[in-house]
């Protein structure tokens, strides 16, 4: 069998994520099976079809320099032209994933964490299955989900090999988790919710506006790229992540509130809101956590608050902003397979994305 070719890497998006990886791409040792041929940026972009020759030390110098700025279509042109190349979109961007067909219908693999794409509307997602059909280029989006945390190949190994998911519900949100993990515990008393938050937003945990983060939509997003997965809810969802069945915890009347630093010095006003629902919970020997579900047996895919006795696991397996998710299938009962671990932070997130990039090559 003959070796497979070099692959050409093509990155946009270079902020904590891609630098990282970046730094995990070039620290490869030789032979290398990655070119790095492309850099983009917000304002900037670097393009050498035989590589850019550059160093850890050397490539934010280079792409700072460089008088060319980015054309993504014009970008796709120039990598259908090599022996094998991929698209690393490293942003959150929807303009970019809208791009991920006109890609792959020329042969360029895709490899993302960015969760737009796969949880948006049917149309795009169909359009995206349905290019790579065509040509045989491959997407793979491991770290949009638990970022380098196997959830999203585990699920497709669980449906490969003919197990048949029952449901999934996890605690997905890192944010959530740090949250929920401090609010609401066995233990009586506890910090006022408006205090966990703003601690989280201190500590860089949530986005700079909260809300963004205690809305839902995050969970939502990573509940439509799994349930998509399973071929019985794949055309559940036809708006994507706004067609899941979403709590949001944002106080309504602070809905409307366009700053963070707003957003946290008002949430005070609703603690007694959050104070009952943790009692409510403490008196039933349970504890709060913001989950997602989805429920293949019922075809109901929800993110939402829950209440969990003080011995399940998300009661007593979880620390700072880590992730869990079980799977309950028919091989895996009634003991659930779980995946646990760090959910956020871009070294793991990073790790995930060159997890996808290294099985375009071995």
């Amino acid at each position: 069998m003959p070796p497979k070719p070099t692959l050409s890497v093509a990155i946009v998006g270079v902020g904590l994520v891609g630098s990282e990886l970046i730094s995990q791409l070039l620290a490869i040792q030789a032979p290398n099976p990655f070119r790095l041929v492309s850099l983009t940026s917000s304002r900037y972009t670097l393009f050498a079809a035989d590589g850019l020759g550059v160093n850890a030390g050397s490539w934010a110098s280079a792409l700072s320099a460089s008088s060319a700025t980015p054309n993504l279509p014009v970008l796709a042109e120039q990598l259908a032209k090599l022996e094998a190349a991929v698209l690393v979109d490293n942003t959150s961007s929807q303009d970019v994933a809208e791009l991920y067909p006109e890609f792959l219908k020329r042969g360029v693999h895709v490899v993302t964490p960015n969760k737009k794409a796969f949880s948006a509307n049917q149309q795009l997602y169909d359009a995206i299955l349905r290019a790579s059909r065509e040509t045989g280029a491959r997407w793979l989006n491991e770290s949009t989900v638990g970022a380098g945390l196997p959830v999203v190949q585990t699920l497709k190994d669980l449906v490969a090999t003919g197990d048949k998911v029952k449901k999934i519900e996890g605690v997905f949100s890192g944010t959530m988790s740090y949250i929920f993990n401090n609010f609401s515990t066995a233990n009586p008393g506890g910090p006022a919710f408006s205090s966990v938050v703003r601690v989280a937003r201190e500590k860089g945990y949530t986005e700079p506006h909260p809300a963004d983060d205690l809305n839902g939509a995050d969970v939502a997003r990573k509940l439509a790229i799994l349930a998509r997965s399973i071929p019985s809810l794949q055309n559940a969802l036809p708006e994507g992540y706004t067609s899941v069945q979403t709590r949001s915890l944002v106080p309504q009347a602070l809905g409307s509130v366009s700053s963070g630093a707003e957003f946290v010095d008002r949430l005070p006003e609703f603690d007694v809101e959050f104070e009952k629902l943790r009692e409510e919970a403490r008196a039933e020997g349970s504890v709060l956590r913001f989950v997602g579900v989805v429920d293949v047996e019922n075809g109901i895919v929800k993110a939402d608050l829950e209440k969990y006795p003080t011995t399940h696991p998300f009661a007593t397996s979880l620390g700072g902003s880590d992730n869990i998710v079980m799977f309950h299938t028919e091989r895996y009962s009634p003991r659930p397979l779980i995946v646990q671990g760090a959910g956020a932070g871009a070294a793991v997130t990073a790790m995930g994305v060159m997890s996808d990039l290294l099985k375009l090559v071995l």
